[in-house]
């Protein structure tokens, strides 16, 4: 079992891989911007299972959704920090290695990144945040990969 590094390594490798090809099929059109974006989305995925414990991976995860949620009550986004602040306290729930390390959390845990957008914004909007939960869901599989949990 990696550690915080290790996950990370895997969901950069993950991350990079399914960006290249996205890329050679022609799903995504290069931006660096979005990009980042969604390596970032994919190593948030790959902390995640872990982030119900006290470790360095669960203080870099929670350091990021701090920044974030900061940024978001400065620009007045008060909703979309309220439901950030909701899911995140999420891991608190259960013990470490229970439904945290699981294939259907893997599917289910990245669902706010299109519903709240689908009910805040609508569905055909919400479509653009599609590449986002792929990219959450492919950084938690890498990590729930590295742990051995797909023997």
């Amino acid at each position: 079992m990696p550690g915080y590094q290790g996950h990370l390594l895997g969901g950069l490798f993950f991350a990079v891989m399914g960006l290249v090809g996205a890329v050679l099929l022609g799903w995504f059109v290069f931006d660096p911007l979005t990009a980042a974006g969604l390596i970032g989305f994919c190593l948030l995925g790959a902390l995640f299972p872990d982030v119900d414990t006290d470790s360095k991976g669960q203080n870099l995860y929670y350091s990021v959704f701090a920044m974030v949620d900061l940024g978001l009550i400065i620009q007045k986004q008060y909703i979309w920090s309220a439901w950030l602040g909701l899911f995140a306290m999420l891991p608190a729930i259960g013990s470490h290695r229970g439904w945290t390390h699981t294939w259907w959390a893997m599917l289910v845990v990245p669902l706010p990144i299109l519903l709240v957008p689908a009910a805040m914004l609508g569905f055909p909007q919400a479509n653009i945040f599609v590449p986002y939960y792929v990219a959450f869901a492919t950084g938690y599989f890498s990590h729930l990969l590295l742990d051995g949990e797909f023997r």
